[in-house]
């Protein structure tokens, strides 16, 4: 079951931040929903057609917080705060959280809500996530947007490969939190400061960075989900959703450097039914750098989800 879940700025006997409904960038009050292993918050906005926006590692529902009031009048929005790094309610202390795991949830949350078959928008290791679910249970994914995200080998890429050996040494994630709140560790490569064109607003930024710095529960979230990040399952999943029949729009950022636009053109190929569009000005974090582009993206493809766009790149 779900529920309001509204709480006051306070933090928790565990240390857990709690975000007011007043503190969502996305203007809307979380609520919750119970999965394996603990509960999820999400936001849910608008009225139509339902659409799942997921988002990856270092970020939360707040990175869709300009491309989803540009959909509300046409769609019923579900914005998910998945435990990776930047959630204000940890899970239980056993809970799985592998890839694997992440997309049972995904799929758990599709089912309790009745969303499916859903619509879903990704973005980053969102992305992958997204093509787990979907390769494991295509009966509830009717057609995707991915933005750009982790694919075939890069799961992580290679400026984050490092992650999940980090994740396993004892307070490493303690101190990358800590060291995130120095702007000059931000914009580097290995943090924020290749996954944009523009810069991330200090507000945003807070959202981002705060849960994990805050909260040893949050920080304990993430290091599950890091350890067991591998190629192998988004490898796995690519060679299922080879037969995957749903439609799929690929949008890339022209200058995402995290991302190579060559993975894009491969994924149009390899899926029976997907196109590509690049967006100039835009790096890996599309939502960020082209909110407004993205959004015009989404509706058209899924206000004629027969069709979808041309297969065209440009």
């Amino acid at each position: 079951m779900d529920n309001d879940g509204t709480h006051g700025n306070q933090t928790s006997n565990d240390g857990s931040p709690q975000t007011s409904a007043g503190a969502s960038l996305l203007g809307a009050p979380f609520r919750e929903i119970a999965v394996s292993g603990g509960r999820i918050r999400y936001r849910r906005l608008g009225s139509g057609v339902p659409l799942l926006f997921v988002h990856g590692v270092f970020v939360n529902s707040d990175l869709w917080r300009t491309v989803v009031p540009l959909l509300t009048d046409r769609f019923d929005c579900v914005v998910l705060d998945l435990p990776l790094g930047s959630h204000s309610l940890p899970m239980d202390p056993r809970a799985a959280l592998s890839p694997g795991d992440l997309a049972a949830i995904l799929a758990q949350i599709i089912e309790a809500l009745d969303l499916g078959p859903v619509r879903i928008v990704a973005n980053d290791s969102g992305g992958a996530l997204a093509q787990i679910l979907t390769s494991r249970r295509p009966d509830l994914v009717h057609s995707m947007v991915l933005t750009s995200c982790d694919t075939y080998d890069y799961f992580f890429p290679p400026l984050f490969r490092t992650l999940p050996i980090v994740a396993r040494i004892p307070g490493a994630i303690a101190g990358l939190a800590q060291a995130l709140r120095l702007r000059w560790f931000r914009a580097l490569p290995i943090a924020y400061g290749w996954v944009t064109v523009s810069p991330i607003a200090d507000e945003t930024m807070d959202s981002y960075i705060r849960p994990m710095r805050q909260s040893a529960a949050v920080r304990a979230d993430l290091a599950s989900v890091l350890k067991d990040v591998r190629p192998h399952y988004t490898l796995d999943a690519m060679e299922r959703l080879r037969t995957y029949d749903g439609s799929v729009l690929l949008v890339w950022g022209e200058y995402d450097k995290v991302f190579p636009l060559s993975h894009a053109r491969r994924l149009a190929a390899d899926l029976r039914n997907a196109a590509l569009v690049t967006l100039p000005g835009a790096g890996a974090f599309v939502p960020e750098d082209a909110p407004v582009r993205l959004a015009e993206l989404i509706g058209r493809f899924f206000g004629d989800p027969v069709s979808g766009p041309p297969r065209t790149e440009g």
